[in-house]
């Protein structure tokens, strides 16, 4: 699994935990673990770690998207589009193995694929202005 995909996989679980209570994550999760046949223990563990990270830094990581992105608040961003705000800025002020290039291309990539025709601009947009 490239990182390409593990980025995607934890996009996606991100995604689910909008719409789940805190206690049902959990099993959902776990759930979501099962259906990845070709990742191995350790990038599950990853996974899991990284979902995580961002689940529980998301007030503090909406808190900075709030304060730069004027006229749209999290609250009203589509669900799509903030969860790969999420994970980008996570990257970009967590993980500095991770250049913030590459966190805000691979977020404006992966809105093209699973978010509006607007996304991909609204996304860099967004990002842009955090950095």
């Amino acid at each position: 699994m490239s990182r390409r995909e593990i980025r995607e996989q934890i996009f996606k679980m991100l995604f689910q935990t909008e719409f789940y209570d805190e206690e049902e994550i959990e099993e959902q999760m776990q759930l979501f673990m099962q259906e990845l046949e070709e990742a191995d223990e350790g990038k599950r563990a990853y996974l899991e770690q990284k979902l995580w990270d961002i689940y529980h830094r998301r007030e503090e990581i909406d808190a900075a998207v709030n304060e730069k992105a004027t006229g749209w608040k999290t609250n009203r961003m589509a669900k799509v589009d903030l969860a790969l705000i999420r994970l980008a800025v996570y990257e970009i002020k967590y993980e500095e193995d991770i250049p913030t290039g590459v966190a805000i291309n691979e977020a404006v990539e992966l809105a093209k694929i699973y978010s509006s025709d607007g996304a991909p601009s609204f996304v860099n947009g967004v990002l842009a202005k955090l950095v």
